[in-house]
């Protein structure tokens, strides 16, 4: 009976010694969490300022100030759009330097150009009725617009010399000439013939619905002979 209280009494210790043991450890652990974690923290909030300093946010600020150069009244039937899109090179040219120095761009343009004709120089004198017939001679049809989509536009590929620093103005002398370019390519397209043909399409359904039956568009008005 000794042995076996003497086997208990030592189970029982190894028992209790376990258990301290283990509560220790876990104490140890908790610890150890509990200092790492404002480091953890304290890494992770480096890393995010160091990110914003790196990466900044753009910040914009509109001036409140406003200048109106001028106003106009405007007039213009708007009768046809032209979507184009030009490919446009421009580079900085230093010749055999070019590697050191230069700087070249391609642009890719994308761009509405609108045309029509002017009805505030239309009047009176363009219209002419004989025998039940309106004669009516129309301004000559202009473009109005053109106007570069910055949302589709975009530099393709740009190569700066190992010494340059890019030029500013070279973007904008591409968009300049994308602008020409544009226009030059709508006049090849035959946008005036087109906003001529739907602004007399137009114009003659608004004559007929006043009670023209009859109506004639002539690029000049012949001058009645007595």
């Amino acid at each position: 009976m000794e042995i076996s209280r003497g086997w208990v009494l030592v189970i029982g210790i190894l028992i209790i010694t376990a258990l301290a043991a283990a509560s220790l450890v876990w104490l140890i652990q908790a610890s150890v969490q509990r200092s790492i974690s404002p480091v953890q923290e304290l890494t992770g909030d480096l890393s995010t300022q160091v990110s914003s300093v790196l990466h900044p946010t753009p910040t914009i600020l509109p001036s409140p100030l406003t200048i109106i150069h001028d106003i106009r009244s405007l007039a213009r039937l708007e009768t046809i759009q032209f979507s184009l899109e030009k490919v446009i090179t421009a580079e900085s040219d230093y010749g055999s330097l070019d590697f050191l120095f230069g700087d070249k761009l391609i642009f890719i343009a994308h761009g509405d150009v609108i045309a029509g004709v002017d009805l505030a120089k239309f009047g009176l004198d363009n219209l002419e009725l004989r025998e039940g017939t309106l004669y009516v001679e129309l301004p000559e049809p202009e473009i109005f617009v053109i106007d570069i989509d910055n949302e589709k536009s975009y530099v393709f590929d740009r190569d700066t010399g190992i010494l340059s620093k890019g030029d500013i103005n070279l973007e904008t002398n591409a968009r300049r000439v994308a602008e020409e370019e544009l226009e030059k390519a709508a006049y090849e397209g035959g946008i005036l013939e087109l906003a001529r043909q739907n602004a007399e399409i137009y114009l003659g359904r608004l004559f007929k619905n006043l009670g023209y039956p009859e109506v004639i568009f002539v690029q000049k008005l012949s001058t009645p002979t007595e």
